[in-house]
């Protein structure tokens, strides 16, 4: 099992960094790999990946969801098995800080040897990146879900 914790700052308010990473369906605009993601339920998500050529998918459930603080969820089913929380810390009016944290349990060949040479963790690093740079340059969320689970 492989554990990754990053964090990032990034130059929006909590609520509007929190309501974005509530767009599950915008997540192919910053994560790498991310070819498409359905809400199929307010706690359920259909996941379609692209790792090492090869196409995956999965579906996750949010396990506790809490406006302005976090979002964990878990795997239930399909080929890939992680748990995960993303936590929201307001570091002050304009400016937030997101720590991600992934369990990974690698599958198979690829998934083993990408874990070993470090990939799991550099994507995560750069998917953090990414949302950074997404978020800052629209300056506002794509929507938001407010709900509680």
């Amino acid at each position: 099992m492989t554990q990754v914790e990053e964090s990032i700052e990034v130059a929006v308010p909590l609520s509007v960094a929190y309501n974005q990473w509530t767009q599950f369906e915008d997540f192919p605009q910053f994560m790498t790999g991310v070819e498409r993601i359905e809400q199929r339920a307010p706690d359920l998500t259909h996941w379609v990946i692209r790792v090492g050529g090869t196409t995956r998918e999965f579906d996750a459930r949010i396990t506790e969801q809490i406006p302005d603080e976090r979002v964990a969820w878990t795997t239930v089913s399909g080929d890939l098995h992680q748990a995960g929380v993303v936590t929201f810390h307001r570091l002050d009016e304009a400016r937030t800080k997101v720590m991600l944290q992934i369990a990974h349990d690698p599958h198979g060949l690829v998934e083993t040897v990408g874990d070993k040479l470090g990939f799991i963790h550099r994507q995560t690093i750069d998917d953090l990146r990414n949302f950074k740079d997404y978020i800052e340059s629209r300056g506002a969320e794509t929507g938001a879900w407010r709900g509680r689970i």
